[in-house]
């Protein structure tokens, strides 16, 4: 089938490979612009236009799909089909009618849970049990189209958004792959707008600890910050960056910072977290006990 892809992060990558594996004709690959990065701010191309290059794909990385120009320019293309995985923009009607066998994309939750920017981070965010990936025909509102299939998994007590990413992505490519070749006897589902939920993007600010919240909370908030922007606290006037976290049954004053067999532990509203894995600020990140035979404590300190 030939196939306009839209994508632009690592979770966009396996189903673009998966689709050229099936054989399917790529005709143009939409990506979002390059982005300055690093001390240098040297212009980086997404991981989607990399791949697209290597198998010698046009790539187009237009600022918008609001106007005649870029609407001509991707009908030019002739796509049978638009497939979109994490592009980042929102498809306007004039694109959406493009294609004859319509436009589709991946979602990396189970619609209609999630609709937005960070569904997975937020499911972990939320300490949820299971999570999944949705293939839906795209509309005109946000991740609000007629399901074609879904996929899901379970949520380990202690994987990180990252980590759920990871898989993910690949659910999500194998679940593309067989949603395309089952295209024309599916029937979409119309999503309950009873059940929708939303998750919007992250900000950095959300990773200040509360410690009057209870050891799961923070938890869950630990791991779902971990990579970006990760949960943090202050200690000594300086911000410490928690990137893992084992919750502990004891119980003590919220906020204040122990060593319980070993390990750096935080007292909660309820229970305790071992501060597992940290990251000074302007240093490496380290293991929590090692950080301790560099600055051993001395008695309970007080942490934000």
């Amino acid at each position: 089938m030939r196939i306009v892809f839209m994508g632009t992060p690592d979770f966009a990558v396996p189903s673009l490979e998966a689709l050229l594996r099936r054989g399917h004709e790529i005709a143009a690959v939409y990506t979002q612009p390059d982005k300055p990065k690093g001390r240098g701010h040297k212009l980086l191309p997404p991981p989607v236009k990399v791949l697209a290059l290597e198998h010698n794909i046009p790539v187009c990385q237009p600022t918008t799909l609001r106007n005649a120009e870029a609407v001509e320019t991707l009908r030019a293309f002739e796509p049978e089909l638009i497939v979109v995985a994490a592009y980042g923009k929102i498809l306007p009607p004039d694109v959406l009618t493009i294609p004859p066998r319509g436009c589709i994309n991946v979602h990396g939750s189970l619609l209609p849970q999630y609709r937005g920017a960070a569904p997975i981070q937020w499911a972990v965010l939320n300490g949820d049990k299971i999570s999944g990936v949705t293939i839906q025909r795209m509309a005109e509102g946000v991740d609000t189209g007629d399901i074609l299939a879904k996929a899901q998994t379970e949520i380990d007590e202690d994987e990180t958004s990252g980590e759920l990413f990871d898989r993910l992505m690949m659910l999500g490519a194998e679940l593309l792959i067989d949603t395309i070749d089952k295209l024309d006897t599916l029937t979409p589902e119309p999503q309950d707008e009873a059940l929708a939920t939303h998750a919007p993007m992250l900000q950095k600010e959300m990773g200040a600890v509360d410690w009057a919240k209870p050891a799961s909370e923070v938890h869950n908030l630990v791991r779902g910050l971990n990579p970006w922007p990760a949960a943090y606290l202050t200690l000594d006037g300086k911000r410490m960056k928690l990137w893992r976290t084992k919750i502990v049954k004891v119980n003590g004053l919220p906020g204040v910072l122990t060593v319980l067999d070993g390990e750096m532990t935080v007292y909660c509203g309820s229970d305790a977290v071992q501060l597992l894995e940290i990251q000074p600020e302007n240093g490496k990140r380290m293991r929590g006990s090692d950080y301790l035979r560099g600055h051993p404590l001395t008695g309970d300190i007080k942490v934000q």
